[in-house]
């Protein structure tokens, strides 16, 4: 990789693991300066639970799940127990085109703050504490048009909107996955 250290590791996939020992790993990669922080991908509340029962297992950075406006079921109780450990929520997939250009509300929004239904999309996965989001992108064009999404501020009417058009959960629901 041609660096001294890596900033964030990730478990991308859970699938049985030895969770003891890969958490001693990472404690040990941070002791020697091969990484910075660790973190875990698509784990839930209850993979949480048990990662917090672990020695080190507390040190865990981030945890990288799908969450966008049209995907919220972690706002019910996975997001607020990242929040309640200090565990960064990593969203991939902020950004879902098929789903999200056609919705008027996102539209109506958009041109009050002159920019893309997309844009508007982003704004509101990285307006909430301890998220951040990993939008693909092909072309320099998509990474200014990205980076301008952290410049919106959503009022609470744009919010309002975006919770009629995309409901938060009632109701735990399984961890979305893509």
């Amino acid at each position: 990789l041609k660096t001294d250290r890596i900033d964030l590791y990730l478990l991308h996939w859970r699938s049985g693991e030895d969770l003891p020992a890969l958490v001693e790993t990472f404690g040990e990669l941070v002791t020697a300066g091969k990484i910075r922080h660790w973190g875990v991908s698509n784990f839930d509340v209850d993979d949480l639970d048990e990662l917090s029962r672990l020695p080190g297992g507390n040190a865990v950075a981030s945890n990288q799940v799908l969450y966008n406006v049209s995907r919220r079921g972690i706002e019910y109780d996975l997001l607020p127990a990242a929040r309640t450990r200090g565990i960064n929520v990593m969203a991939y997939t902020p950004i879902e085109p098929s789903r999200l250009l056609r919705n008027s509300a996102l539209r109506e929004i958009a041109v009050r703050h002159a920019a893309t239904p997309l844009q508007i999309a982003l704004a509101w996965v990285v307006r909430a504490d301890g998220v951040v989001a990993i939008p693909r992108t092909g072309s320099p064009e998509h990474v200014r048009e990205n980076a301008a999404a952290l410049d919106i501020r959503l009022s609470a009417r744009d919010i309002e909107e975006i919770d009629r058009a995309f409901p938060p959960p009632a109701k735990k629901r399984s961890l979305e996955m893509i």
